[in-house]
């Protein structure tokens, strides 16, 4: 496994009985022992399984299986046209089967971004399917009692704003038309984050070089765009699904609370926008077992800026879980 090329990995395809169409990576040490509890880790956006390429090896030398999908909509996974193929209760039995085609019951589930928020979600949908939880960027939030549209949500957290552009219909054909300039954006350090406020002015603004203070370097930013060629509708799709997973969570009675003997990792950079301090501090509430573990002066892609970190913290994690989650894969 080499972080700069894709295709050092093992790469996988799984037609799941879900109906669906899944690529993902599963790399198996040469030395696995099946009592290690296997790792399955969920990108966000836009994202891909490559966001992942620096910790898949340190975890997989440390005798772990890793499996890392391209979640719905991206790369060579199936891209449904119906936004509400994308809800968290769809992706989570998604997650399932995949579990289900690989014979693993059990197994420590990793998310970043919209992958920890889908990650808190396989909690609540599938809790006997889990070792122990791992959640990066984005805390855990309960399942909500009302009803809260895109723009309301924009209105009580301001730096959520962005989440009614990519809502809209109008925002997939222009974020396909400005790849580069919007990966750009997207990709950088705190320090040279650009408001979001107008997003749509913003990557058509033809005076500003976005790959300047990329995060991405240019062979891992064509990669990026080569995942995206298929378009923009999958990925975009997760924000459009606001009211399905409201009712879908109400109909099911989620509980707000995950299961109290499940070990909890919540890791973030303390400079992310995305990540207020309260949000971290409510979830405490709702997780009786919850380590967190702050990345001074680090943004929000946590594992590109603080890469080392990342592994060694889930690797700290899981070396701490009881003997007792691993024979009750």
């Amino acid at each position: 496994m080499i972080p700069t090329d894709p295709q050092s990995f093992n790469h996988r395809t799984a037609q799941i009985h879900t109906g669906r169409l899944y690529h993902f990576i599963d790399q198996i040490p040469s030395n696995y022992e099946p009592t290690r509890p296997p790792l399955i880790c969920l990108h966000g956006f836009p994202d891909s399984w490559f966001g992942w390429r620096h910790q898949i090896g340190p975890w997989c030398q440390q005798g772990f299986r890793v499996i890392v999908p391209d979640m719905l909509g991206y790369g060579e996974t199936d891209m449904p046209h119906d936004a509400s193929a994308y809800s968290t209760k769809s992706i989570c039995n998604d997650i399932s089967a995949l579990l289900d085609f690989l014979a693993i019951h059990k197994a420590v589930v990793i998310g970043h971004d919209w992958g920890s928020y889908t990650a808190g979600r396989f909690a609540l949908w599938h809790p006997d399917r889990l070792i122990a939880l791992v959640m990066l960027s984005i805390p855990y939030v309960p399942p909500k009692e009302q009803h809260m549209s895109v723009e309301d949500m924009a209105r009580l957290y301001p730096s959520y704003g962005y989440q009614m552009y990519f809502a809209s219909d109008s925002s997939t054909s222009e974020i396909e038309e400005n790849l580069v300039p919007f990966l750009g954006m997207v990709f950088r350090t705190p320090e040279k984050t650009l408001s979001w406020s107008k997003l749509d002015e913003l990557i058509t603004n033809k005076q500003i070089n976005f790959t300047d203070d990329c995060l991405l370097n240019e062979r891992e930013l064509q990669f990026y765009v080569s995942r995206f060629q298929r378009g923009m509708r999958g990925p975009l799709s997760y924000y459009r699904t606001t009211k399905t997973r409201f009712e879908e969570e109400k109909e099911a009675q989620l509980p707000a609370h995950l299961l109290p003997n499940l070990p909890v990792l919540f890791m973030y950079g303390t400079k992310d926008d995305t990540c207020p301090p309260a949000a971290v501090r409510n979830a405490h509430k709702f997780i009786s077992r919850l380590n967190t573990v702050a990345l001074e002066d680090v943004g929000h892609w946590v594992m590109l800026e603080a890469q080392d970190r990342v592994a060694s913290e889930v690797l700290r994690f899981l070396s701490s879980l009881d003997s007792s989650h691993h024979s009750r894969m």
